[in-house]
Protein backbone atom coordinates (compact mmCIF):
# COMPACT_ATOMS: atom_id res chain seq x y z
CA UNK A 1 0.00 0.00 0.00
CA UNK A 2 1.10 3.06 -1.21
CA UNK A 3 1.44 5.97 0.92
CA UNK A 4 -0.54 9.25 -0.19
CA UNK A 5 1.07 12.50 -0.24
CA UNK A 6 -1.49 14.91 0.97
CA UNK A 7 -1.68 18.99 0.64
CA UNK A 8 -4.54 20.49 2.77
CA UNK A 9 -5.53 24.13 1.23
CA UNK A 10 -7.40 25.75 4.29
CA UNK A 11 -5.99 23.54 7.25
CA UNK A 12 -7.46 25.60 10.05
CA UNK A 13 -10.65 25.62 9.18
CA UNK A 14 -13.71 22.75 10.13
CA UNK A 15 -12.97 20.78 7.10
CA UNK A 16 -8.88 21.14 7.01
CA UNK A 17 -9.35 20.34 11.13
CA UNK A 18 -11.26 17.05 10.47
CA UNK A 19 -9.26 16.44 7.62
CA UNK A 20 -6.00 15.87 9.82
CA UNK A 21 -8.05 14.17 12.79
CA UNK A 22 -8.87 11.02 9.90
CA UNK A 23 -5.06 11.50 9.05
CA UNK A 24 -3.93 10.76 12.40
CA UNK A 25 -5.30 7.88 13.05
CA UNK A 26 -3.65 6.42 9.71
CA UNK A 27 -0.26 7.50 9.78
CA UNK A 28 0.69 4.49 7.62
CA UNK A 29 -1.71 5.93 4.74
CA UNK A 30 -1.34 9.40 4.94
CA UNK A 31 1.84 11.68 4.83
CA UNK A 32 0.77 15.74 5.10
CA UNK A 33 3.70 17.56 2.79
CA UNK A 34 1.50 20.78 2.93
CA UNK A 35 -0.66 22.85 5.12
CA UNK A 36 -1.99 26.63 4.74
CA UNK A 37 -4.43 28.87 6.46
CA UNK A 38 -5.08 32.77 6.43
CA UNK A 39 -4.89 33.97 9.84
CA UNK A 40 -4.36 31.67 12.35
CA UNK A 41 -1.00 31.11 12.69
CA UNK A 42 -0.82 29.71 16.19
CA UNK A 43 -3.09 26.76 15.48
CA UNK A 44 -1.09 26.25 12.11
CA UNK A 45 2.18 26.32 14.40
CA UNK A 46 0.38 23.56 16.18
CA UNK A 47 -0.66 21.55 13.06
CA UNK A 48 3.19 21.63 11.71
CA UNK A 49 4.56 20.72 14.89
CA UNK A 50 2.76 17.65 14.63
CA UNK A 51 2.82 16.89 10.73
CA UNK A 52 6.05 18.49 9.81
CA UNK A 53 4.89 19.55 6.12
CA UNK A 54 7.20 20.39 3.76
CA UNK A 55 5.97 23.84 2.91
CA UNK A 56 2.86 25.81 4.91
CA UNK A 57 1.48 28.89 3.54
CA UNK A 58 -0.29 32.04 5.43
CA UNK A 59 -2.09 35.21 4.12
CA UNK A 60 0.45 37.91 4.10
CA UNK A 61 4.19 38.60 5.49
CA UNK A 62 3.37 39.77 9.11
CA UNK A 63 1.64 35.87 9.42
CA UNK A 64 4.54 34.38 7.73
CA UNK A 65 7.11 36.27 9.81
CA UNK A 66 5.45 35.15 12.84
CA UNK A 67 5.19 31.31 11.55
CA UNK A 68 8.73 31.19 10.99
CA UNK A 69 9.61 32.13 14.49
CA UNK A 70 7.10 30.03 15.88
CA UNK A 71 9.05 27.20 13.73
CA UNK A 72 12.23 28.05 14.29
CA UNK A 73 11.77 27.88 18.17
CA UNK A 74 10.62 24.26 17.48
CA UNK A 75 13.45 23.43 15.40
CA UNK A 76 10.81 22.89 12.34
CA UNK A 77 12.26 22.77 9.02
CA UNK A 78 9.04 23.47 7.40
CA UNK A 79 9.11 25.98 3.94
CA UNK A 80 7.14 29.31 4.81
CA UNK A 81 5.69 31.09 2.05
CA UNK A 82 2.43 33.70 1.66
CA UNK A 83 -0.11 35.02 -0.71
CA UNK A 84 -1.96 33.97 -3.19
CA UNK A 85 0.69 32.38 -5.57
CA UNK A 86 1.74 30.95 -2.46
CA UNK A 87 -0.95 28.22 -2.28
CA UNK A 88 -0.53 27.23 -5.98
CA UNK A 89 3.11 26.33 -4.90
CA UNK A 90 1.40 24.82 -2.21
CA UNK A 91 -0.03 22.19 -4.83
CA UNK A 92 2.76 21.93 -7.11
CA UNK A 93 5.87 22.04 -5.46
CA UNK A 94 5.18 20.39 -2.38
CA UNK A 95 5.00 16.19 -4.07
CA UNK A 96 1.29 16.08 -2.91
CA UNK A 97 -1.21 13.51 -4.90
CA UNK A 98 -3.82 14.55 -2.99
CA UNK A 99 -5.44 18.08 -2.36
CA UNK A 100 -7.77 18.83 -0.25
CA UNK A 101 -9.32 22.42 -1.66
CA UNK A 102 -11.12 23.56 1.62
CA UNK A 103 -10.45 26.93 1.68
CA UNK A 104 -13.56 29.18 1.53
CA UNK A 105 -14.59 32.00 -0.93
CA UNK A 106 -12.93 32.96 -3.81
CA UNK A 107 -9.36 32.79 -2.62
CA UNK A 108 -9.51 29.01 -3.24
CA UNK A 109 -10.73 28.99 -6.52
CA UNK A 110 -7.24 29.36 -7.89
CA UNK A 111 -5.21 26.66 -6.39
CA UNK A 112 -8.12 24.25 -6.51
CA UNK A 113 -7.74 24.66 -10.88
CA UNK A 114 -4.39 24.35 -10.53
CA UNK A 115 -4.66 20.93 -8.49
CA UNK A 116 -7.08 19.58 -11.35
CA UNK A 117 -4.55 21.09 -13.97
CA UNK A 118 -1.44 19.05 -12.88
CA UNK A 119 -3.60 15.63 -12.72
CA UNK A 120 -3.74 15.30 -8.32
CA UNK A 121 -6.93 13.58 -6.53
CA UNK A 122 -8.94 16.81 -5.62
CA UNK A 123 -11.12 16.44 -2.69
CA UNK A 124 -13.48 19.52 -3.39
CA UNK A 125 -14.56 20.95 0.00
CA UNK A 126 -14.53 24.01 -1.98
CA UNK A 127 -17.84 25.19 -3.52
CA UNK A 128 -16.91 28.00 -5.53
CA UNK A 129 -14.22 25.89 -7.94
CA UNK A 130 -17.72 25.04 -9.25
CA UNK A 131 -19.86 27.65 -9.06
CA UNK A 132 -17.85 30.36 -10.40
CA UNK A 133 -15.91 28.33 -12.90
CA UNK A 134 -17.41 24.75 -13.34
CA UNK A 135 -16.93 24.57 -17.30
CA UNK A 136 -12.98 25.45 -16.68
CA UNK A 137 -12.70 23.51 -13.99
CA UNK A 138 -14.43 20.28 -14.95
CA UNK A 139 -11.98 20.75 -18.63
CA UNK A 140 -9.13 21.35 -15.98
CA UNK A 141 -9.59 17.85 -14.30
CA UNK A 142 -10.22 16.33 -17.72
CA UNK A 143 -7.13 17.60 -19.65
CA UNK A 144 -4.74 17.32 -16.17
CA UNK A 145 -6.22 13.67 -15.49
CA UNK A 146 -7.19 13.47 -12.06
CA UNK A 147 -9.68 12.20 -9.75
CA UNK A 148 -12.35 14.73 -8.48
CA UNK A 149 -13.91 13.45 -5.50
CA UNK A 150 -16.49 15.58 -3.74
CA UNK A 151 -16.38 15.99 0.03
CA UNK A 152 -19.52 18.32 0.35
CA UNK A 153 -21.68 15.85 2.53
CA UNK A 154 -24.16 16.20 -0.41
CA UNK A 155 -21.95 15.78 -3.25
CA UNK A 156 -20.45 12.53 -1.68
CA UNK A 157 -23.83 11.00 -0.89
CA UNK A 158 -25.03 11.36 -4.42
CA UNK A 159 -21.28 9.87 -5.53
CA UNK A 160 -22.02 7.26 -3.14
CA UNK A 161 -25.13 6.43 -4.12
CA UNK A 162 -24.13 6.00 -7.99
CA UNK A 163 -22.99 3.35 -10.22
CA UNK A 164 -19.29 2.54 -9.78
CA UNK A 165 -18.60 3.56 -13.51
CA UNK A 166 -21.03 6.50 -13.60
CA UNK A 167 -17.42 8.58 -13.62
CA UNK A 168 -16.37 7.34 -16.55
CA UNK A 169 -19.57 7.65 -18.63
CA UNK A 170 -21.80 10.63 -16.66
CA UNK A 171 -23.72 11.59 -19.41
CA UNK A 172 -25.02 8.31 -20.07
CA UNK A 173 -26.45 8.44 -17.06
CA UNK A 174 -26.92 4.63 -16.72
CA UNK A 175 -30.60 4.59 -15.76
CA UNK A 176 -30.29 7.60 -13.32
CA UNK A 177 -33.65 9.90 -12.90
CA UNK A 178 -32.52 12.69 -10.32
CA UNK A 179 -30.21 13.60 -7.72
CA UNK A 180 -32.30 14.72 -4.57
CA UNK A 181 -29.95 16.80 -2.54
CA UNK A 182 -31.32 17.01 1.19
CA UNK A 183 -30.96 19.96 3.62
CA UNK A 184 -31.55 20.45 6.67
CA UNK A 185 -33.63 23.80 6.70
CA UNK A 186 -31.17 25.33 9.08
CA UNK A 187 -32.31 26.98 12.31
CA UNK A 188 -35.05 29.26 10.56
CA UNK A 189 -36.75 26.66 9.03
CA UNK A 190 -40.27 26.81 11.02
CA UNK A 191 -39.70 30.35 11.96
CA UNK A 192 -42.68 32.37 11.58
CA UNK A 193 -41.88 34.89 8.12
CA UNK A 194 -42.61 37.98 10.31
CA UNK A 195 -39.92 37.16 12.76
CA UNK A 196 -37.19 36.75 9.97
CA UNK A 197 -37.00 40.63 9.61
CA UNK A 198 -34.91 40.54 13.29
CA UNK A 199 -32.69 37.57 13.05
CA UNK A 200 -29.40 37.99 14.72
CA UNK A 201 -26.14 36.91 13.45
CA UNK A 202 -25.65 34.48 16.22
CA UNK A 203 -29.27 33.25 15.87
CA UNK A 204 -28.26 32.50 12.43
CA UNK A 205 -24.60 30.94 13.45
CA UNK A 206 -26.54 28.55 15.72
CA UNK A 207 -26.98 25.37 12.76
CA UNK A 208 -29.17 22.46 14.53
CA UNK A 209 -27.16 19.83 13.51
CA UNK A 210 -23.73 20.15 11.77
CA UNK A 211 -20.89 22.58 13.65
CA UNK A 212 -19.68 24.34 10.88
CA UNK A 213 -18.14 28.10 10.57
CA UNK A 214 -20.04 31.32 10.58
CA UNK A 215 -20.33 32.19 6.73
CA UNK A 216 -21.38 28.55 6.05
CA UNK A 217 -23.87 28.52 8.99
CA UNK A 218 -25.48 31.56 7.33
CA UNK A 219 -25.61 30.49 4.23
CA UNK A 220 -27.13 27.00 5.48
CA UNK A 221 -29.97 29.46 7.28
CA UNK A 222 -30.81 31.22 3.83
CA UNK A 223 -30.03 27.91 1.82
CA UNK A 224 -27.78 30.10 -0.45
CA UNK A 225 -26.14 26.86 0.86
CA UNK A 226 -28.47 24.57 -0.72
CA UNK A 227 -28.55 26.42 -4.06
CA UNK A 228 -24.51 26.30 -4.29
CA UNK A 229 -24.85 23.02 -4.22
CA UNK A 230 -27.54 22.69 -6.93
CA UNK A 231 -24.54 24.45 -9.44
CA UNK A 232 -22.08 22.06 -7.88
CA UNK A 233 -24.03 19.13 -8.52
CA UNK A 234 -25.01 19.99 -12.21
CA UNK A 235 -21.46 20.58 -13.00
CA UNK A 236 -20.21 17.11 -11.02
CA UNK A 237 -22.94 14.78 -12.48
CA UNK A 238 -23.80 16.09 -15.73
CA UNK A 239 -27.87 15.88 -15.00
CA UNK A 240 -30.20 18.29 -16.29
CA UNK A 241 -30.76 21.30 -13.82
CA UNK A 242 -34.55 19.88 -14.13
CA UNK A 243 -33.97 16.37 -12.69
CA UNK A 244 -31.65 17.98 -9.77
CA UNK A 245 -34.21 18.31 -6.39
CA UNK A 246 -33.86 19.94 -2.94
CA UNK A 247 -35.39 18.13 -0.11
CA UNK A 248 -36.02 19.52 3.54
CA UNK A 249 -34.50 16.84 5.73
CA UNK A 250 -34.55 17.57 9.43
CA UNK A 251 -32.64 14.86 10.74
CA UNK A 252 -29.94 15.72 8.43
CA UNK A 253 -29.42 11.45 8.91
CA UNK A 254 -30.02 10.84 4.75
CA UNK A 255 -27.12 12.76 3.25
CA UNK A 256 -28.53 12.91 -0.38
CA UNK A 257 -30.43 10.32 -2.58
CA UNK A 258 -30.45 8.86 -6.32
CA UNK A 259 -33.75 8.16 -8.37
CA UNK A 260 -33.23 5.46 -10.76
CA UNK A 261 -35.75 4.40 -13.86
CA UNK A 262 -36.80 1.47 -12.25
CA UNK A 263 -38.49 2.96 -9.32
CA UNK A 264 -35.58 2.60 -6.90
CA UNK A 265 -34.15 5.38 -5.01
CA UNK A 266 -30.55 4.64 -3.23
CA UNK A 267 -29.83 7.16 -0.17
CA UNK A 268 -26.19 7.61 1.72
CA UNK A 269 -27.15 7.50 5.78
CA UNK A 270 -24.66 8.24 8.68
CA UNK A 271 -24.44 10.94 11.64
CA UNK A 272 -23.62 14.51 10.38
CA UNK A 273 -19.89 14.04 10.42
CA UNK A 274 -17.56 15.41 8.26
CA UNK A 275 -15.05 13.10 8.64
CA UNK A 276 -17.00 10.23 7.22
CA UNK A 277 -17.14 12.13 3.56
CA UNK A 278 -13.28 13.17 4.28
CA UNK A 279 -12.17 9.70 4.88
CA UNK A 280 -14.17 8.46 1.84
CA UNK A 281 -12.44 10.69 -0.37
CA UNK A 282 -8.98 10.01 1.45
CA UNK A 283 -9.19 6.19 0.74
CA UNK A 284 -11.17 5.59 -2.38
CA UNK A 285 -12.08 3.21 -3.36
CA UNK A 286 -11.28 1.85 0.15
CA UNK A 287 -13.30 2.41 3.21
CA UNK A 288 -11.25 3.14 6.23
CA UNK A 289 -12.35 3.84 9.83
CA UNK A 290 -13.29 7.63 10.37
CA UNK A 291 -13.80 7.76 13.67
CA UNK A 292 -17.29 8.40 13.73
CA UNK A 293 -19.72 6.80 15.96
CA UNK A 294 -22.56 4.51 14.02
CA UNK A 295 -25.55 5.32 13.31
CA UNK A 296 -28.29 3.66 15.53
CA UNK A 297 -31.48 3.85 13.40
CA UNK A 298 -33.45 2.04 16.10
CA UNK A 299 -33.09 5.38 18.25
CA UNK A 300 -33.93 7.48 15.25
CA UNK A 301 -37.78 8.50 16.03
CA UNK A 302 -38.58 9.47 12.38
CA UNK A 303 -37.09 10.84 9.20
CA UNK A 304 -38.90 13.45 7.55
CA UNK A 305 -38.80 15.13 4.15
CA UNK A 306 -41.08 18.79 2.82
CA UNK A 307 -40.59 20.44 -0.41
CA UNK A 308 -38.75 23.77 0.50
CA UNK A 309 -40.87 27.08 1.09
CA UNK A 310 -39.35 29.28 -1.80
CA UNK A 311 -40.99 32.30 0.48
CA UNK A 312 -38.57 31.63 3.54
CA UNK A 313 -35.74 30.74 1.30
CA UNK A 314 -35.75 33.23 -1.76
CA UNK A 315 -31.86 32.49 -2.11
CA UNK A 316 -32.32 29.02 -3.68
CA UNK A 317 -34.65 30.73 -6.03
CA UNK A 318 -32.08 32.96 -6.81
CA UNK A 319 -29.79 29.76 -7.37
CA UNK A 320 -31.81 28.03 -9.26
CA UNK A 321 -32.18 31.16 -11.78
CA UNK A 322 -28.60 31.94 -11.84
CA UNK A 323 -27.62 28.22 -12.56
CA UNK A 324 -30.50 28.53 -15.76
CA UNK A 325 -28.82 31.85 -16.38
CA UNK A 326 -25.19 30.10 -16.80
CA UNK A 327 -22.23 32.01 -18.02
CA UNK A 328 -21.11 34.47 -15.28
CA UNK A 329 -24.57 34.56 -13.25
CA UNK A 330 -23.42 31.88 -10.38
CA UNK A 331 -20.01 33.85 -10.28
CA UNK A 332 -22.09 37.33 -9.24
CA UNK A 333 -24.47 35.21 -7.01
CA UNK A 334 -21.31 33.84 -5.34
CA UNK A 335 -19.48 37.25 -4.76
CA UNK A 336 -22.75 39.01 -4.24
CA UNK A 337 -23.78 36.64 -1.21
CA UNK A 338 -20.32 36.51 0.16
CA UNK A 339 -20.39 40.76 0.81
CA UNK A 340 -23.93 40.37 1.74
CA UNK A 341 -22.93 37.70 4.57
CA UNK A 342 -20.18 39.61 5.68
CA UNK A 343 -22.07 42.70 6.10
CA UNK A 344 -24.66 40.62 7.86
CA UNK A 345 -22.60 39.61 10.24
CA UNK A 346 -19.99 42.65 10.81
CA UNK A 347 -21.89 45.51 9.71
CA UNK A 348 -25.55 45.22 10.83
CA UNK A 349 -26.79 44.27 7.42
CA UNK A 350 -30.46 43.06 7.90
CA UNK A 351 -30.93 39.55 7.64
CA UNK A 352 -33.58 39.51 4.87
CA UNK A 353 -31.53 42.11 3.15
CA UNK A 354 -28.96 39.34 2.34
CA UNK A 355 -31.25 37.91 -0.47
CA UNK A 356 -32.58 41.36 -1.46
CA UNK A 357 -28.74 42.48 -2.46
CA UNK A 358 -27.64 39.47 -4.52
CA UNK A 359 -31.02 39.91 -6.47
CA UNK A 360 -30.09 43.44 -6.72
CA UNK A 361 -26.68 42.46 -7.94
CA UNK A 362 -27.70 39.91 -10.86
CA UNK A 363 -29.84 42.34 -11.95
CA UNK A 364 -27.35 44.84 -12.41
CA UNK A 365 -24.73 42.88 -14.15
CA UNK A 366 -25.21 41.09 -17.51
CA UNK A 367 -24.38 37.99 -18.44
CA UNK A 368 -21.91 36.85 -20.35
CA UNK A 369 -19.33 33.86 -21.06
CA UNK A 370 -17.52 32.44 -18.22
CA UNK A 371 -14.94 31.13 -20.92
CA UNK A 372 -11.49 32.26 -18.67
CA UNK A 373 -10.36 32.31 -15.48
CA UNK A 374 -9.90 36.28 -16.03
CA UNK A 375 -13.46 37.01 -17.21
CA UNK A 376 -14.16 34.94 -13.74
CA UNK A 377 -12.20 36.84 -11.65
CA UNK A 378 -12.86 40.26 -13.52
CA UNK A 379 -16.95 39.46 -13.12
CA UNK A 380 -15.91 38.81 -9.36
CA UNK A 381 -14.77 41.42 -8.32
CA UNK A 382 -17.38 43.92 -10.17
CA UNK A 383 -20.06 42.04 -8.05
CA UNK A 384 -18.15 42.72 -5.11
CA UNK A 385 -17.77 46.22 -5.97
CA UNK A 386 -21.53 46.98 -7.07
CA UNK A 387 -22.69 44.93 -3.93
CA UNK A 388 -20.77 47.58 -1.45
CA UNK A 389 -21.65 50.05 -3.57
CA UNK A 390 -25.22 49.11 -2.73
CA UNK A 391 -24.88 48.31 0.67
CA UNK A 392 -23.18 52.08 1.61
CA UNK A 393 -25.98 53.50 -0.02
CA UNK A 394 -28.34 51.63 2.12
CA UNK A 395 -26.58 53.37 5.26
CA UNK A 396 -26.68 57.05 3.44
Amino acid sequence: MSVKQVAILGSTGSIGINTLDVIRSHPDRFNVVALTAAKQVDLLAEQCDEFRPAIAVVADADGALRLSKLLLEKKIQTQVLYGPDALVTAVTNSDCDTVMAAIVGAAGLVPALAAANVGKRVLLANKEALVMSGNLFMQAMKSGGGELLPIDSEHNAIFQCLPNDFTKAPHAHLGVEELWLTASGGPFRNTPLDQLASITPEQACAHPNWVMGRKISVDSATMMNKGLEVIEAFWLFGLPLEKIKVLIHPQSVVHSMVRYRDGSVLAQMGQPDMRTPIAYGLAWPERIEAGVAPLNLAQLASLNFSEPELARFPCLSLAFAAAKAGGTAPAVLNAANEVAVAAFLDSGLPYLQIASLVERVLNAIPVSSADSLETILSVDTQARKVAQDFIAALYK
